[in-house]
């Protein structure tokens, strides 16, 4: 395992007025000045423990893990296909990571002009531009020669930015905890949506091959296809039943505007929310794929959902991330792992097969084939069997 080195080695990063932040099973961070180094971690797997051992043949392994820090999370990951680098974002800033030799190319602080380390989505733009939703600082944008912030005095709905999406024409959706803005690059202005969704706390966007912008909320699915809005819950299928009689969540900020964090237990014990959800993705087949919270994941085929969770072979009901390979593989981020679908067979990794954690916040898939994966205290990536 390698340690990444720079951000993280001897750094003290103030996180302002951050209440939302950890979805682990055994902490909830709500520190506001904390101190962050490379220090070694252990051997032994989390509480969640391995999963039963997966017998259908699998082509990737883990190949490198690069420790970024105990309890630091890595919640986004974006590849920048431009500049062959992987933008890494964590609960202490920014890492840009060379997709090759796989070292730190730059790291990114409020001193280099972020507006929070704390970021939870990042999107690659169509020009190359980057763009970070922080945890409570705003949305921040990045050319590669300057930096610029956006706050709600410049038309921002909110201060805690959760998720990106951009259609063909450079129009870029920001999801954000009090709905979603529509930003027009050219004349740099905001529209704002909230009302028109399902709920107001938006942690999920994707574009489908006909412009149309899905939004995953905390109170279900919400669609604008250019005219009108269209939404989705559990009444209408999304999500799995509770057939293990989870205790139901109560910890969301539904009809409030209090913050909370984003824990899916509750006394030690994983919980149960179906509306609430954590990703929307768009396969190359046109069908929508959501992650819920203990409901698994839910595919859309224009008519009807669908749902697999783990009696299927997922490796967790709550999913945090989804995401499509260039081959048409299927990769899922859950609380107990990460889980990969071809479609008929499934398989696992955790801990013991060398992620740093079997809480899986983020995916980026490369070209090239390799995965990268997202977890608190690092980065782990996956390579193809030789």
């Amino acid at each position: 395992m390698r340690r990444w080195r720079g951000l993280f080695l001897v750094a003290i990063f103030v996180c302002v007025g951050l209440v939302a932040c950890s979805s682990d099973t055994d902490d909830v961070e709500a520190q506001s000045t904390k101190q962050v180094a490379i220090v070694p971690l252990d051997d032994e797997p989390d509480k969640q423990g391995a999963l039963d051992e997966q017998t259908e043949p699998n082509p990737y392994y883990v190949a490198e893990a690069f420790a970024v820090g105990r309890d630091v999370y890595v919640r986004s990951l974006a590849v920048d296909t431009s500049n062959n680098s992987v933008w890494i974002g964590t609960s202490v800033g920014v890492l840009e990571v060379d997709l090759g030799s796989r070292d730190v190319k730059n790291t990114y602080t409020r001193k280099e002009g972020l507006a929070n380390e704390y970021v939870f989505a990042i999107h690659v733009d169509t020009k190359g531009g980057r763009w970070f939703g922080t945890n409570g600082g705003g949305v921040s944008s990045y050319d590669g020669s300057g930096w610029r912030t956006y706050f709600p005095m410049h038309g921002l709905a909110d201060y805690w930015a959760y998720s990106f999406g951009e259609q063909s024409d450079g129009t870029i959706w920001i999801g954000t905890w009090y709905g979603v803005n529509r930003f027009n690059p050219v004349k740099g202005d905001f529209e704002t949506y909230v009302e028109e969704l399902v709920n107001e706390w938006v942690y999920g966007i994707a574009v489908d091959r006909q412009e149309r912008v899905w939004f995953g909320t905390e109170g279900g699915i919400s669609m604008f296809d250019g005219k009108s809005w269209h939404s989705w819950t559990s009444k209408d299928g999304l999500g799995a039943s509770n057939e293990r009689n989870l205790p139901i969540s109560t910890n969301t900020g539904l009809g409030t505007r209090s913050r909370h964090d984003l824990s899916v237990t509750s006394d030690g014990q994983e919980t149960y929310n179906r509306n609430y959800v954590f990703s929307v993705m768009v396969a190359q087949n046109g069908d929508v794929w959501v992650g819920t919270w203990g409901g698994g994941v839910s595919r859309f085929d224009g008519s009807a959902w669908h749902n697999l969770t783990q009696k299927d072979g997922l490796a967790g009901d709550v999913v945090f991330s989804v995401a499509q390979d260039k081959d048409g593989v299927f990769w899922f981020g859950t609380n107990k792992g990460l889980s990969r679908y071809d479609g008929e067979n499934w398989h696992t990794f955790t801990h013991s097969d060398g992620l740093l954690s079997n809480n899986v916040y983020a995916i980026a898939t490369t070209d090239s084939g390799g995965v990268w994966v997202g977890t608190k205290n690092g980065v782990a990536w996956l390579a193809r069997k030789k």
